[in-house]
């Protein structure tokens, strides 16, 4: 969880990202920004480029020869072991940004690194360094009085309420790449990878939201590519694992895989299915998948969203189904010619 109510701006400098694919040039600033004692802007600056991060997933700085030869981690531990450094490192970094540009999708913009003190991630306190980027504009009403009537006009902007890119490195954790989260609110295709793989180099960082997000990923993998109608699995039935699953990670505060599988997937024969597609999984998406951690309840609610308990029967209906799978049965109508379920329930609201 990350706190900034106390947290204070440093440096600022801005500078001006080209369109790499129209030939676009990089506009470097002369100097850092002079913010001087205006609250309203530091407030507002504050609240555009932390109140994007309301998510547990950090990441590390990564590279194949080893994080310390990371372009960013390198630049960034200079910068907070001599912050007089602040500017001219900034220059190199929108260097770079600008140079791992190269999908004709991303757009130019304007850049923002800001240094910060006294920021409180999960408890900690630390400084903090942070690298923004806006593509969009917006564009604002504004109204005004003129001799005694009201006029409308119009402002192109930067609305702070929507922040394009942005990544925070924290100072803490330097051993292992760092401390950092990242989010890309307008790429989410191939483009999206620039920023956090070409520009940025990270991985995730192993932590317990890295295990339960990994985890339940490979339970919803396994329903989808295994427990499936191509392997006569019924629909009902891999909505009853899917609930399972979900109400185990709700309801328990520790993973222990063992418990996992006697209360969600009970059988011995698929168990053995189970860990074949778990072993799989985690080679062919790079990922480690641990049989015990204890539960991040943000990443169960974030992967919530698709563990989806739903009967899509033909057009017409759609059953929501949230547990008591014996409550089910299917059937087929010989004079009809056609299938049917059946629901058996207690009351109806």
């Amino acid at each position: 969880m990350i706190e900034f109510s106390h947290t204070t701006i440093q440096n600022i400098v801005i500078h001006h990202i080209g369109c790499k694919s129209e030939g676009e040039e990089t506009r470097y600033s002369k100097d850092e920004l002079k913010l001087q004692s205006d609250e309203l802007i530091v407030d507002v600056l504050k609240q555009y480029f932390f109140k994007p991060f309301k998510t547990e997933a950090y990441f590390n700085f990564d590279h194949e020869d080893g994080y310390e030869h990371n372009l960013l981690y390198q630049l960034v531990t200079h910068i907070f072991e001599e912050p007089e450094s602040f500017y001219e490192k900034s220059l190199a970094i929108a260097s770079h940004l600008y140079e791992e540009s190269n999908h004709p999708k991303i757009r130019g913009g304007e850049f923002y690194m800001v240094a910060f003190e006294n920021c409180v991630v999960d408890g900690e306190i630390v400084n903090a360094l942070g690298i923004f980027k806006s593509e969009n504009k917006d564009t604002f009403l504004k109204v005004y009085l003129h001799d005694q009537s009201y006029e409308l006009g119009s402002q192109e902007g930067i609305n702070i309420k929507k922040l394009d890119k942005g990544c925070l490195i924290f100072n803490t954790e330097k051993s292992l790449g760092y401390k950092i989260c990242s989010v890309d609110n307008i790429n989410k295709g191939t483009e999206a990878q620039f920023w956090q793989h070409q520009f940025l180099g990270l991985k995730p960082r192993e932590d317990n939201y890295y295990f339960t997000n990994n985890y339940l990923k490979m339970c919803k993998g396994f329903v989808d590519d295994v427990l499936n109608k191509e392997n006569d699995v019924p629909r009902p039935d891999q909505i009853d694992i899917m609930n399972r699953s979900m109400e185990f990670f709700n309801k328990h505060a520790a993973f222990e895989e063992d418990q996992f599988e006697k209360e969600v997937i009970r059988q011995p024969e698929v168990m053995q299915y189970f860990q074949d597609y778990k072993q799989e999984f985690a080679k062919e998406n790079n990922l480690t998948i641990n049989d015990s951690f204890d539960i991040s309840k943000d990443a169960v609610k974030g992967e919530k969203k698709n563990f989806k308990s739903i009967l899509k029967l033909d057009k017409n209906f759609h059953v929501y189904v949230h547990g008591k799978r014996h409550y089910i049965e299917k059937g087929f109508d010989s004079d009809r010619g056609l299938n049917f379920y059946k629901l058996f329930f207690e009351v109806e609201h």
